[in-house]
């Protein structure tokens, strides 16, 4: 138990000096992953003027507030500066110009509101910041993140527009690779990064899939 409590001072100790924990909070943004997201994003340009962005895993809501800041910069004049459909397990704020919908990604009927949601619109972007509650026990947590990331691609097969672009947070560890094969035969380019703002320790890495290949190959 003290182990435990002298790892929960650590990280309350590391999280509150965190530069990137305190320029979140001065510039009036709900979480410092915001930060992951600009990185990746503005390295090769994601974001366009009036496009329908899914940000699956979106509680508590900082990479959704970031990207309609950032359409909304990018298209002040349109009338149409682009649709965030966001969803998570857990509750989330709510975000103007953002469509929340609370509930479980591995839930069918979840899915289904999320699909009607979206009508025939296709996607232009998908974003997955989803993880699983933490164990501690990499057996039982690496397979819990890979379903989710398995879930998040199916999603991207069925809505993604072809040419469209699929970003997704990744554990490295059983699966990892396989996974990242199968983004290749799905997308013209895939790239894996690991943005500043990730935590050097932390084994998240982010998968990049852009040009999404029309029809979905066989597994």
């Amino acid at each position: 138990m003290a182990t435990r409590s002298k790892s929960s001072q650590r990280w309350l100790k590391e999280h509150f000096s965190d530069p990137y924990v305190k320029k979140a909070q001065a510039e009036g943004l709900r979480s410092r992953a915001a930060f992951k997201l600009e990185e990746l994003v503005e390295r090769d340009r994601l974001l366009k003027p009036g496009m329908v962005v899914v940000d699956l895993g979106a509680a508590p809501g900082g990479w959704s507030q970031w990207v309609r800041q950032e359409l909304d910069r990018l298209s002040p004049s349109l009338q149409d500066p682009g649709r965030i459909i966001a969803l998570d397990i857990l509750e989330m704020p709510g975000l103007a110009g953002v469509e929340f919908l609370h509930g479980d990604f591995r839930d069918d009927d979840v899915l289904s509101r999320l699909e009607a949601s979206l009508g025939n619109q296709p996607v232009d972007l998908v974003l997955s910041d989803m993880a699983p509650n933490k164990s501690g026990v990499d057996a039982v947590d690496q397979p819990r993140a890979m379903h989710l990331a398995e879930l998040a691609m199916d999603f991207a097969d069925r809505h993604l527009k072809p040419g469209g672009t699929f970003l997704i947070k990744l554990f490295q560890g059983v699966g990892f690779d396989d996974y990242v094969r199968q983004l290749r035969r799905r997308y013209a380019k895939v790239a894996i990064r690991k943005p500043a703002a990730s935590r050097k320790r932390s084994p998240e890495v982010y998968a990049l899939a852009q040009g999404r290949l029309a029809g979905r190959p066989a597994d």
